[in-house]
């Protein structure tokens, strides 16, 4: 795996990708970021990188990116199935993690899912922002956790709600 630090406007984001995919994508102050020790290892980067900041850049200037970078999500097909709902998910709109729940029981052809499953792989999402995790929410609208921490994730919203 190789590694790209990316400068936003709310802290230092870590890509780690191939030759072919990005693998990952955290802020450095992430939960799941902290203890992989990455170090940037790609001069000049890996044309991922540079697509991936191609589309953060359009993302932190207030804008969807209208495409998303070729991404290799690591889990479980739980965990595929929880990244694919969330990259559905509209630029500037929210959804639940009850309403994630229930859209996996349609897909899976279950009768029930619990939504703290779904927080569960919600909370372990290897490439935030793209796959969007800071767009689900608790059902009684509550800012519930972010691995990035709650205060980028209320930017993040901010951000997203106010563009025209």
């Amino acid at each position: 795996m190789k590694c790209h630090f990316y400068k936003s406007p709310i802290g230092r984001i870590i890509l780690e990708g191939n030759e072919d995919s990005l693998t990952g994508l955290w802020f450095e102050s992430s939960k799941n970021y902290k203890g992989r020790g990455l170090t940037e290892t790609s001069s000049p980067p890996l044309p991922i990188f540079v697509e991936t900041s191609r589309w953060l850049d359009i993302y932190f200037s207030g804008k969807a990116p209208g495409f998303t970078p070729k991404m290799e999500i690591q889990g479980s097909e739980f965990m595929k199935s929880v990244c694919q709902i969330m990259l559905e998910i509209p630029f500037g709109q929210t959804t639940t993690y009850g309403a994630i729940a229930k859209e996996i029981c349609h897909r899976m052809n279950k009768q029930r899912m619990s939504a703290q499953a779904v927080g569960g792989a919600v909370g372990h999402n290897p490439i935030s922002l793209i796959i969007p995790c800071h767009r689900v929410i608790g059902s009684n609208g509550n800012l519930t956790g972010y691995g990035g921490g709650i205060d980028k994730k209320k930017w993040l919203l901010n951000m997203e709600h106010n563009q025209p």
